[in-house]
């Protein structure tokens, strides 16, 4: 007997191929082909062989149709567009994602009402959990073999997340709940496999930590620590990752469906696991599958009417042309976005991120299709007050971001490795200050004024940071929940759409507030 162990991870609601930065673009990812994916395994799956299918998280957040459709909601068909779609290709079991939880578990609950599978969440308690899960685990039973799936979400939710979206929701270990439970489950079913929306903070060949082990990302510790469970399937970090450690297999299928992850487990005639193996199928190489298409093309063309609706016309160049160059020194782009935040909140200091290389900007003319693809996230924002000292280390390790090589700025290994970290790095406005890259990280902030005064490091200031920041993620310690003195329910894309709308006339020009010696 086989059974073959299919995953996808972190969808982040990109259905179609396109990453919404025009109407008629085809990339070689999407959930529609990671469907065509799984079909084709099933459809030609041997007599001997069981096929398991697990959604690991990230599923209904992340992308401008997930946006439109938190915004529409209230349209009972948009609200069971997940759902629908997930049962049309009958998982065995999902997980929820940590972005799961943006929107609160009350549209957790409404976005996966309708669903005909379990959703398991083993390290999750309190009296909401029953809104958003079935049980901590399941077991199938299928061509007399008994298949055990144990759910787990990092246990970092919290850390990110506004606690209004919580509820009474507390999160454990990953690690200590997989330990207590797969003891229980090997003495009621044959095969024991762990869905983890979670990571490796370590190197899977040598063990060696790649990110500080802080309890986000405990796949390494699992497979180290839990060796009677048979497979264990991962997401969270977007990586690529097929492999087996301490005998066990593994994936993590990347992100927007991409790949779709594959175990392999052969069983004896004990139904024990024999031998196992673990891949990564391309999703790039199958076709979308129609019938999912057809589900969701009314939705999709008005996602794309709604894209293309125009919100403002700006004067100057808000592009970024080159994102290291408007990281090392502001541009209008970061520029505009912080005026927005401090117009908003009413701080005169405040601090944005370029998340990722592929963020464009804004054309002259920008529609909500723009807002949508350069603030890609639905940050709220919050205020705290912090000292001098605060604020100089956390641009102590917006430096840190920065690395020299052979005379030549590039991105520093710890924001690359394991998987790419770019929103980790924020660009202040309000304050003026200067890096000298030449020095080693912690003592590369030479120069720090507030209104033409330098600051000290007692001096009290108020700083609008994203509420994502503003809890200290991101190894920003200086940073965190009892320094916050106001908190905002509007997320970004809403009030930068609401503040170009409200501005007829929006200038932006080359800021020059931060100064680079390297």
């Amino acid at each position: 007997m086989k059974i073959r162990i299919l995953s996808t991870s972190d969808v982040h609601g990109y259905l179609l191929p396109t990453d919404f930065k025009n109407s008629t673009q085809e990339t070689g990812f999407g959930y529609l082909k990671a469907a065509s994916v799984i079909d084709n395994v099933r459809n030609n799956a041997d007599n001997d062989e069981i096929v398991i299918y697990i959604e690991n998280g990230d599923f209904i957040q992340g992308s401008p149709l997930t946006d439109f459709i938190y915004r529409t909601h209230q349209d009972k068909h948009l609200n069971a567009l997940f759902s629908n779609l997930a049962n049309s290709l009958h998982p065995d079991a999902a997980v929820l994602g940590n972005h799961e939880f943006n929107y609160g578990i009350d549209y957790i609950a409404d976005s996966w009402k309708t669903r005909d599978f379990p959703i398991l969440a083993a390290n999750i308690s309190g009296d909401d959990v029953h809104k958003i899960s079935d049980g901590p685990y399941t077991i199938i039973d299928r061509k007399g073999v008994k298949i055990a799936i144990l759910g787990l979400t990092t246990q970092f939710v919290p850390n990110w997340e506004d606690r209004d979206n919580l509820g009474d929701l507390q999160f454990t270990s990953a690690l200590a709940v997989a330990k207590h439970y797969v003891q229980l489950l090997k003495k009621e079913a044959d095969v024991v496999i762990v869905a983890y929306h979670g990571g490796f903070n370590s190197d899977l060949e040598t063990g060696e930590l790649i990110e500080n082990a802080n309890g986000e990302n405990e796949g390494y510790q699992i497979l180290q620590e839990v060796p009677e469970i048979d497979a264990l399937v991962t997401g969270h970090q977007h990586r690529e990752i097929a492999a087996k450690v301490n005998y066990i297999p593994t994936t993590q299928p990347g992100y927007r469906g991409k790949d779709v992850g594959e175990i392999t487990l052969n069983l004896n005639q004990y139904n024990h696991v024999d031998s196992s193996s673990a891949r990564l199928i391309t999703s790039g190489d199958f076709p979308i599958d129609e019938r999912l298409k057809n589900m969701i093309e009314t939705t999709q063309q008005s996602v794309e009417s709604w894209l293309d609706q125009p919100v403002a016309t700006i004067q100057g160049d808000c592009l970024i042309h080159n994102p290291m160059n408007a990281r090392l020194f502001g541009n209008g782009f970061l520029d505009l976005i912080n005026r927005i935040q401090m117009d908003y909140t009413g701080v005169d200091i405040t601090a944005t991120t370029l998340f990722n290389d592929d963020i464009p900007g804004f054309n002259n003319s920008v529609s909500v299709r723009d807002v949508l693809n350069s603030y890609i996230f639905p940050n709220t924002l919050a205020i705290e007050e912090v000292s001098g000292s605060d604020l100089k280390a956390a641009l102590e390790r917006c430096a840190s971001f920065f690395a020299l090589e052979d005379n030549k700025v590039t991105v520093a290994k710890e924001f690359r490795e394991p998987k790419i970290q770019y929103f980790n790095y924020d660009y202040y406005s309000g304050i003026d200050y200067t890096f000298d890259l030449t020095k080693p990280v912690g003592q590369r902030v030479v120069e720090l004024q507030y209104q033409d005064k330098a600051v000290s490091s007692t001096q009290k200031l108020k700083i609008c940071l994203n509420q994502y920041r503003s809890v200290g993620a991101g190894d920003y310690d200086m940073y965190s929940r009892q320094k916050i003195i106001n908190l905002f329910e509007d997320d970004m894309p809403k009030i930068i759409i609401d503040y170009l709308h409200s501005h007829q006339d929006i200038y932006v020009t080359q800021p020059n507030n931060l100064k680079i010696i390297k």
